[in-house]
């Protein structure tokens, strides 16, 4: 193990045995949910140790608020989409509904999807997503979206580089 390593597990011990009650207490209030909130702090705890290299933390509170708040703000969105999957699934035929190990695999690759194309105009993700998951051809997405299908063509350009540099950068 580097020194950059040890530095890090050294501030990461630091912070979760002096703060973490503390955090946990502020995503309880937050979510409501105690059991919720335990699990987000051990991830918002997961997220810095994780990091490549320590930090010099001034204000530890302040620091593990906006790392909370990010980890949260994943939460809501991992929710949105598995709500949004699910209400695509209940009116799916029994016949056609994937398994619990399919399901799983699915909503985990829409989340990396939706992170891939995190930034993107909400016009450029449709396109995509309409030109990957609905096989549409550019006219279709055109009529569709309300533009035209130069745009179109330019918005899947865009989320293709945005999704080639992301995945080159893993």
């Amino acid at each position: 193990m580097g020194t950059a390593e040890l530095v890090l597990q050294q501030e990461v011990h630091a912070l979760y045995s002096n703060h973490h009650g503390w955090l946990y207490g502020w995503l309880r209030k937050k979510l409501g949910c105690s059991h919720r909130a335990a699990d987000l702090a051990h991830d918002t705890f997961v997220r810095l140790l994780a990091r490549e290299e320590p930090v010099a933390i001034q204000e530890p509170r302040a620091f593990l608020t906006t790392v909370a708040q990010r980890v949260l703000a994943n939460h809501w969105r991992r929710e949105q989409i598995e709500r949004a999957y699910l209400d695509v699934l209940a009116r799916v035929p029994e016949a056609l509904v994937p398994s619990p190990e399919e399901r799983t695999i699915l909503l985990k690759t829409l989340v990396e999807i939706d992170c891939l194309l995190d930034g993107l105009p909400a016009l450029a993700k449709r396109a995509f997503l309409h030109a990957q998951l609905d096989d549409m051809t550019h006219a279709e997405i055109a009529a569709e979206l309300g533009i035209s299908i130069s745009t179109v063509k330019r918005h899947l350009v865009r989320a293709g580089i945005q999704c080639y540099f992301a995945l080159t950068a893993d």
